[in-house]
């Protein structure tokens, strides 16, 4: 019990760390400082993901906290549903979005992770964030890092190869990993930077 109790206050600790510009429900994703994107792919896709999360809130009131992200028309999704039919229903509206060009899904399923699990998965993401801060190598404020029952999702644009793999190793690194599930884009592969 002790145990329990001293891994819950170090995790409420670490998640205390995160500043509160990377909390609220608009304002996640890639830093505009530090974003390679053009202003018009920006504003681009927040169009799309303004336009996908009011369809997703028409559609049931309760799909307003899944979390949306997109980087040059590709879209993630994550948060969880109650049953698979409504992960099936998010996807089809996702892919109905006006200039979709794909979509990852890590939306999971209610009741299939407990207290544990989750701890677990804070635990994870936090160690993944704050590798990427320590490594000067890595832009950590270009990715979005969303751990389900221990699965590391990681959404972003990388500046450079070295970078994408660098990115990749640090979440291998981390203990209790199950799988890292990169959709991490190079700059050079964005719609408008392509030759």
């Amino acid at each position: 019990m002790v145990k329990i109790f001293r891994n819950v206050i170090i995790l409420l600790f670490i998640i205390s760390c995160t500043p509160i510009s990377e909390i609220g429900r608009f304002g996640q994703g890639v830093d505009i400082t530090f974003d390679p994107r053009t202003i018009g792919m920006q504003i681009d896709d927040t169009i799309m993901q303004k336009n996908l999360v009011a369809r997703l809130t028409l559609s049931e009131k309760k799909y307003f906290l899944i979390q949306v992200e997109i980087i040059d028309g590709h879209i993630f999704l994550s948060g969880k549903v109650d049953n698979p039919e409504e992960k099936i229903k998010i996807t089809k509206i996702a892919w109905e979005t006006n200039g979709v060009r794909s979509v990852k899904n890590a939306i999971t399923i209610k009741g299939k992770s407990n207290f544990k699990n989750t701890s677990k998965d804070i635990l994870i993401t936090s160690q993944l964030r704050t590798a990427l801060i320590i490594n000067k190598k890595t832009k950590s404020r270009n990715y979005t890092l969303e751990t389900i029952n221990q699965n590391i999702y990681i959404f972003g644009i990388a500046m450079t190869l070295e970078e994408k793999k660098k990115v990749i190793d640090e979440a291998n690194k981390i203990y209790d990993v199950k799988k890292v599930i990169p959709s991490i884009y190079l700059k050079s592969e964005l719609s408008r930077f392509k030759n």
